[in-house]
């Protein structure tokens, strides 16, 4: 099963150039199913840009989290300390395998009216 995750397009060209190893979350899927992150980049790019496979996902205290993930996190200790914010759990996807497409795919060609907040569930 995959998921379709909204990523600041500015996150998504990191994770293309191997510098952003984490993608963080303040949610989770429920479902224990899902090995790949449909990479949905948002405004102002709005298409379906590429896939990974998720290599683990680790859900710790927000200090502990930061120390394992900091080298690939990405972003800086001050927009990871401001995305969590008033959570005591943070999570991180660690992002395997990466697939960036030939050609940009609209929401439509998934079914989708519109961009997840989060993210949503699409069938493989």
């Amino acid at each position: 099963m995959k998921v379709l995750l909204s990523i600041k397009p500015e996150f998504v060209e990191r994770i293309f150039d191997g510098s952003k190893k984490y993608e963080y979350r303040k949610m989770l899927f429920k479902r224990n199913d899902i090995n790949v992150v449909v990479i949905y980049a948002s405004s102002p790019v709005k298409r379906v840009v590429g896939e990974f496979r998720i290599k683990d996902i680790f859900s710790e205290s927000v200090d502990v989290l930061w120390e394992r993930t900091k080298e690939y996190s990405g972003i800086s200790r001050e927009y990871y300390l401001s995305y969590f914010q008033h959570k005591n759990i943070a999570n991180a996807i660690e992002i395997g395998k990466i697939k960036k497409y030939k050609k940009m795919k609209m929401l439509s060609d998934y079914n989708i009216a519109q961009a997840p907040q989060s993210f949503c569930y699409i069938s493989d």
